[in-house]
């Protein structure tokens, strides 16, 4: 009897501890970025990309990615939207838009399969690696030679099939889809997805 009464403590020190990082990984917030095809669900990097993950969650709530499109589209490496520009029918200027602000690099993360990473202007004309302000990708398959160069501040926890779908629409020479792909972002707290992944 002395040693049951330890370990169901002990048991119930286990659980309590277990349950509340559950609860509290529940609280965790995601992106979710609705399309046509389904909902892609995104884990956000806060801790290794806070001020990327803070401005994504920040368009979001203000409705700013809706309407906008995955403009670019590379079957095998990755999808990209988030431009403002995207939310008319104007293709031209697809790709070259954003909230009139960039975000310095918060280069950690290494690039893999369903990655969410900001996009940004090249070297040449940015040589201190800032993000787009609202530009993002996420990666179809592993780019590994992105490391060291672009901010990841996230990746799909569910939809990566989705995702599949959206890269392997037709397209023009830009690898703009022929057919719209819209996009809405909401902010939800991971609790409310269970189930969904």
């Amino acid at each position: 009897m002395r040693m049951i009464a330890p370990a169901i403590v002990l048991g119930l020190m286990l659980f309590a501890a277990c349950t509340g990082y559950r609860t509290a990984q529940d609280q965790t917030p995601v992106g979710v970025i609705k399309t046509k095809f389904g909902d892609i669900i995104v884990e956000l990097y806060d801790k290794d990309a806070p001020q990327h993950v803070a401005n994504f969650m920040k368009l979001a709530s203000e409705g700013f990615y809706n309407g906008c499109t995955f403009h670019r589209v590379i079957p095998g490496f990755m999808i990209q939207g988030g431009d403002p520009n995207s939310k008319d029918s104007e293709r031209v200027n697809d790709g070259l838009g954003g909230p009139g602000y960039t975000i310095p690099a918060e280069i950690k993360r290494k690039h893999k399969r369903g990655a969410l990473a900001a996009a940004r202007l090249g070297d040449q004309t940015n040589p201190q690696r800032a993000s787009s302000g609202s530009q993002f990708y996420i990666c179809v398959g592993s780019p590994s030679h992105l490391d060291g160069a672009y901010s990841v501040f996230g990746e799909v926890i569910d939809g990566m099939d989705v995702v599949d779908q959206i890269a392997a629409q037709p397209r023009d020479q830009r690898d703009n889809p022929l057919d719209r792909v819209e996009m809405t972002v909401e902010i939800r707290k991971r609790s409310d997805m269970m189930g969904k992944e």
